[in-house]
């Protein structure tokens, strides 16, 4: 039976068909809109930002930066933030699209062109793109013309192997540097941001093998020693608890070995804040329940609260702050509480798409203070450091409607509304000008 949103879909023949059509319009809406972003990119060139900066006066102003490799046009700064805004996009993503535009239009030429004829997915020659755009000119058009006759066909790894090639022909500098640098790459990840009700997370790392292989030993002895002990859990879980163990006792560091035996660790406690959010019932009572945990945005149970505060851990409970109060101050200098009422009204950046924790942010004066706005609960917002600049230096302006909600205007007259840090545009495109 055809369903109503897939007209003549009749058939499993016509169901393909339809599937096929539609794939299609999105890849081509995905060409379109990297058109868009070259397009948005020309109308925002490095001189609109040096006409600018005579009549502003303003030395931390907007800057023309680059968003793609060498000899690819500057772009105004904050231009990207209003076409990520319109796209429901983050600010970070948004530079992303412009710079893969103006790589693939400006230095991978041959590869553009494949991806307007649509022989070569706009996502794939996007990556390839964000590859290129350290090589120097002369790299990226060898990799542009080795790929031309089979982009579309060749693996991944291939892709990767031929820019590696590129960088070391073209670059030889650049690649020994990159090697001698390539110990930055390594990273030891512990995702605490996307911690589970249960209060677990995933943890993984690039490392040095040699580090890899002491920190599979220390584990791998750790969990032997557990099972001696009387643990029934499984080897799995008793690695994962020996990793805990090991971060605990701290067995895989010895600073103290140059020092000779005897002499006191070098190295000093870990400390760990988190902010945790309870109850006056789960703290007074012990009841049971959720706890917010800012710093992962996720919640936990109040027994796991619990066993992370046993032991020797320090504990600080600060009293309730009420977000519906309302605070003053006639100075511009924003008091500790008042800011702290600012941040738990709203997690994360005000602007729309933004992310970062508002523990990270400035706190703002929605209305400036020079221009009488007053340092209170409803003149102040957290806003990251790029996004306030762009407040500051360009026509972004925004109103606080309530402790959480954010009325946001952008340069060419898109509406849009953060709201407890849900963002949505109020009107769906911008008036004509």
């Amino acid at each position: 039976m055809a369903s109503p949103e897939l007209p003549d879909c009749d058939t499993p023949a016509a169901v393909l068909a339809f599937a096929q059509e539609q794939r299609a319009a999105v890849q081509r809406g995905e060409v379109l809109i990297l058109e868009a972003a070259l397009v948005w990119a020309a109308m925002h060139p490095e001189e609109s930002v040096a006409d600018a900066a005579p009549t502003t006066g303003l030395v931390f102003g907007e800057l023309a930066v680059p968003l793609a490799g060498e000899g690819t046009p500057l772009v105004a700064e904050f231009a990207p933030m209003e076409l990520g805004a319109a796209l429901g996009m983050s600010t970070d993503a948004a530079r992303s699209l412009v710079g893969d535009a103006l790589e693939l239009a400006h230095r991978l030429k041959r590869t553009w062109r494949l991806v307007r004829a649509g022989e070569v997915p706009a996502w794939k020659a996007r990556r390839v793109a964000q590859l290129t755009t350290t090589l120097p000119r002369d790299g990226a058009e060898f990799v542009d013309r080795q790929l031309a006759a089979f982009v579309g066909k060749i693996g991944w790894a291939g892709i990767e192997r031929l820019v590696d090639q590129a960088r070391v022909t073209f670059d030889p500098e650049g690649a020994e540097r990159q090697r001698r640098e390539a110990a930055d790459g390594r990273r030891f990840d512990v995702r605490t941001r996307e911690a589970t009700h249960d209060g677990t997370v995933h943890v993984e790392g690039v490392l040095d093998l040699a580090d890899a292989i002491d920190l599979d030993t220390a584990i791998r002895q750790g969990a032997e020693e557990l099972s001696a002990l009387g643990s029934t859990e499984s080897l799995d879980v008793r690695r994962s608890m020996a990793a805990g163990e090991l971060a605990r006792r701290q067995l895989a560091f010895d600073l103290r070995a140059e020092a000779g035996e005897g002499a006191a660790s070098v190295v000093k406690p870990r400390q760990v804040v988190i902010h945790v959010h309870l109850s006056a019932a789960a703290i007074s009572r012990g009841e049971a329940g959720i706890a917010h945990v800012e710093e992962t945005r996720s919640i936990v149970s109040t027994q796991q609260v619990r066993d992370w505060c046993s032991g020797d851990a320090q504990v600080v409970i600060k009293p309730v702050i009420d977000l519906e109060a309302h605070h003053h101050t006639d100075a511009y200098a924003i008091p500790d509480r008042l800011a702290d009422q600012t941040r738990l009204g709203q997690p994360v950046c005000a602007f729309p798409w933004c992310e970062r924790p508002a523990r990270r942010c400035d706190t703002d004066h929605v209305i400036a203070h020079g221009d009488g706005g007053p340092t209170c609960s409803c003149n102040l917002a957290p806003l990251c450091r790029r996004h306030h600049r762009a407040k500051t230096h360009t026509a972004w302006a925004y109103d606080k409607t309530d402790a959480a909600t954010y009325l946001w205007r952008s340069p060419h007259g898109l509406h849009l509304v953060k709201d407890h840090g849900t963002t949505r545009l109020v009107t769906a495109h911008p008036p004509d000008e």
